[in-house]
């Protein structure tokens, strides 16, 4: 009797996944767009993360080279910036706005900003949540156990909140790379809206991310109270 919502999950979860369908598409295509388009001062994206680091005393981070498309990201814990192939050793728009946008993830450790801090210290138990959540919420559901419900519920929210808190960190570290490449002069004129075409479409994937991961939840507990009515 638990199962036979799919009406109503299809009802609350096709929205937002056409949502973030047409997120991920969107940055795609801005970053194929404005790859193959070369910077004025020919600054490769490492170039650039350099550039931003050390104007913000921040010689410390090292910046490494990995492997994946838009696989770019900084782990405060080893105080890595880690930037793709398609950004790290090429001089484009998209490769300058990528990696000041990563370069703001590290000012931001720096400064202690508190959406990060709250997000590094979520990490592990959305590691945890994200997949056994709702195992244990089905488990609780088909054992009629509530409580046991409950825990899965809690543990998959914290996945959520997770992609609440990300929107605010990405935004910021978005803002910064804009004031950062604007002020710096490693962008100007025309090369500035290609850069905010990069860094707003990829905020869009993490607003769809997070009104996913809410759509979810909010599936679950209206299962979790349509099961308690039919007992």
């Amino acid at each position: 009797m638990y199962f036979g919502g799919y009406g109503l999950y299809f009802l609350i979860s096709i929205p937002a996944l056409l949502l973030g369908l047409y997120a991920r598409a969107k940055v795609q295509s801005a970053f194929k767009k404005y790859s193959q388009i070369r910077i004025n001062n020919g600054m490769t994206g490492a170039e650039v993360a350099r550039k931003v680091l050390d104007a913000n005393n921040l010689q410390n981070v090292r910046i490494e080279q990995v492997r994946g498309k838009l696989s770019d990201h900084y782990d405060p814990r080893k105080k890595v910036l880690r930037l793709s192939q398609s950004v790290y050793g090429t001089p484009s728009i998209a490769a300058a706005g990528v990696a000041a946008h990563e370069a703001g993830h590290a000012i931001q450790h720096k400064e202690k900003y508190g959406p990060l801090s709250l997000r590094s210290i979520m990490v592990p138990s959305v590691q945890i949540g994200s997949w056994l959540g709702p195992i244990i919420f089905m488990g609780g559901l088909l054992l009629s156990m509530d409580n046991l419900a409950i825990i899965g519920l809690i543990l998959f929210g914290a996945t959520s909140l997770f992609a609440i808190v990300t929107i605010p960190v990405e935004l910021d570290a978005s803002k910064r790379a804009k004031n950062i490449l604007s002020s710096t002069g490693i962008v100007y004129g025309s090369e500035f809206n290609g850069v905010s075409a990069v860094l707003d479409a990829a905020a869009l994937t993490y607003v769809a991310g997070a009104i996913q991961a809410l759509s979810t939840l909010l599936y679950y507990i209206l299962l979790f109270s349509g099961g308690r009515r039919r007992r």
